[in-house]
């Protein structure tokens, strides 16, 4: 979910931004079901706050397999300068 979260801070309208981000931090993360072979897992990241003098970005994370949350955390990601 991180990886994915670092992939929504990307801009495709910029093509010259080289910006990275790096994984900060995880905060309340809950795992509600165990993931088997087999599962396919759907993630969603939403960027809930950007503070952009600091480049600190808080997403929430959710997966999900089938209708059924399997995860969810508060995810902290740093924009490197």
């Amino acid at each position: 979910m991180a990886q994915l979260g670092g992939i929504v801070m990307m801009d495709p309208e910029d093509k010259t931004a080289q910006q990275n981000f790096f994984f900060g931090g995880i905060e309340g993360c809950k795992f509600r079901r165990p993931v088997v072979p087999g599962d396919t897992v759907m993630m969603r990241v939403e960027l809930t706050k950007f503070n952009k003098r600091f480049g600190i970005a808080k997403m929430n994370a959710t997966a999900f397999v089938g209708a059924d949350m399997c995860c969810e955390a508060e995810l902290t990601l740093v924009m490197a300068r």
